[in-house]
């Protein structure tokens, strides 16, 4: 069974509500591929969610950036998987590498905010990455394994889970790392998945990069045979996350 391509816009924290409509608009009016080719999933902040759920066409998604770990209660300025939920917004971000480096969520944290958002029926874009001291040093693998092992210590059921390789040093940064190198880590973390979780969740999981990911370099990206789709930040945000969602014409004409 092939894999669908999955594109995913992280609007991170950017916006005012005039801009979303203006984006919003321009995502609704676009011609891309049908839903049966490309699932597209677009995350903007939490005050926006319920506004773009509303005015987004009915074939795009939307998908909170973050939730909290454990059910709602005393955890001032947090938002609840049940609030998503309650919401209906279907998917949700989590262990995105700026969480992970500015407010020091741990893999295990991690670990256990996806299985807790799993279990209220959220489908979760779980992030994993190596920083460029971690690159330089040859430890891609172990850390990028390491931040897996997190997720799959606490989830059995993989069905509603993508997982987003995104090298932080490629975030924001301009630099991407080649197709190669995205192939390579992609490819590893397959291997992995089929040795520690079964050959089953490795064969139909979808593994997508986000990393600088722009209308010039997603063909290329995409048509790496690991590379299930992206993770898009600052491009997600303008009219070239329309040709990034079409790069996944690539996978079809393969």
């Amino acid at each position: 069974m092939a894999r669908k391509f999955f594109v995913g816009g992280n609007w991170k924290c950017n916006g005012t509500a005039e801009e979303v409509k203006k984006i919003v608009n321009t995502l609704n009016e676009a011609q891309v591929p049908s839903q049966d080719v490309v699932e597209v999933v677009v995350s903007p902040p939490y005050v926006f969610l319920p506004m773009v759920k509303s005015i987004l066409r009915p074939d795009f998604h939307v998908a909170a950036q973050n939730c909290w770990v454990k059910k709602g209660g005393a955890f001032t300025g947090e938002v609840s998987a049940e609030m998503l939920v309650n919401l209906d917004i279907p998917w949700v971000i989590l262990g995105h590498s700026e969480r992970r480096a500015l407010l020091n969520e741990t893999n295990e944290f991690v670990g256990d905010k996806v299985a807790y958002a799993l279990a209220q029926g959220l489908k979760v874009i779980a992030c994993v990455g190596e920083t460029l001291e971690q690159r330089e040093a040859g430890s891609t693998m172990d850390v990028v394994a390491a931040q897996t092992k997190a997720i799959a210590d606490r989830v059995s059921n993989w069905s509603d889970v993508v997982i987003a390789y995104e090298p932080v040093w490629a975030i924001g940064t301009g630099k991407v790392a080649s197709p190669a190198q995205a192939q390579e880590v992609h490819d590893e973390l397959r291997k992995w998945l089929a040795k520690n979780v079964s050959a089953d969740v490795a064969a139909t999981t979808r593994i997508i990069y986000g990393g600088s990911v722009n209308g010039g370099n997603c063909k290329e990206l995409g048509g790496q045979a690991d590379v299930d789709g992206f993770l898009v930040g600052g491009a997600s945000l303008k009219p070239e996350f329309i040709d990034i969602i079409k790069a996944a014409e690539v996978k079809k004409s393969a």
